[in-house]
């Protein structure tokens, strides 16, 4: 039975719940909207109204030679080949991406040690660009942290693996 008393707790619940909001986790799951003014390399963009935004969970060569061409030794991938995929991967997220709104879900971490947003940057058309940078073979899975889309991403990486796309191309 729906009594007035009901009626008040239910509206207090819901005003309790709205007053609450800003303090909850919700807020870090909100996305984000923007356009991206700059690519910087395969991996990193500035979005306006942003700041700077790392693709979430991948890693695309640098570049030039750094450390983390330590990391595709275990693929003897040359270095001469990273090289060609960083530029591969920078002009890919540059056609996609450049002049356009994009939307961001920022991870549960939300910032990286360069103060750069993590997030899934989904293109206007609902594709998701962390992913089509690993379905070409433009990226790895950034393994070293877990994140919520860790197995997904993986089994796109494995697809360019078996496919023989980008990195895994045949020289």
């Amino acid at each position: 039975m729906y009594t007035p008393h009901l009626r008040l707790f239910s509206w207090l619940s819901g005003l309790l719940l709205l007053l609450l909001l800003p303090f909850t986790n919700i807020a870090a799951e909100t996305p984000l909207k923007g356009s991206v003014s700059w690519v910087y390399d395969g991996d990193t963009l500035e979005v306006e109204g942003v700041g700077k935004v790392r693709l979430l969970g991948i890693d695309t060569p640098e570049k030039q030679a750094s450390a983390r061409d330590d990391f595709y030794q275990q693929w003897q991938i040359p270095p001469s080949r990273l090289r060609d995929i960083a530029r591969q991967a920078t002009r890919f997220g540059i056609n996609q991406t450049k002049c356009l709104s994009v939307n961001l879900i920022p991870g549960a971490t939300r910032y990286d040690r360069h103060d750069r947003l993590l997030a899934y940057v989904y293109l206007p058309d609902g594709r998701l660009l962390n992913r089509l940078l690993l379905e070409r073979g433009l990226a790895t899975v950034f393994r070293r942290y877990d994140f919520s889309m860790k197995e997904d991403f993986l089994k796109a990486e494995e697809f360019a693996r078996q496919q023989g796309l980008g990195l895994w191309e045949k020289q």
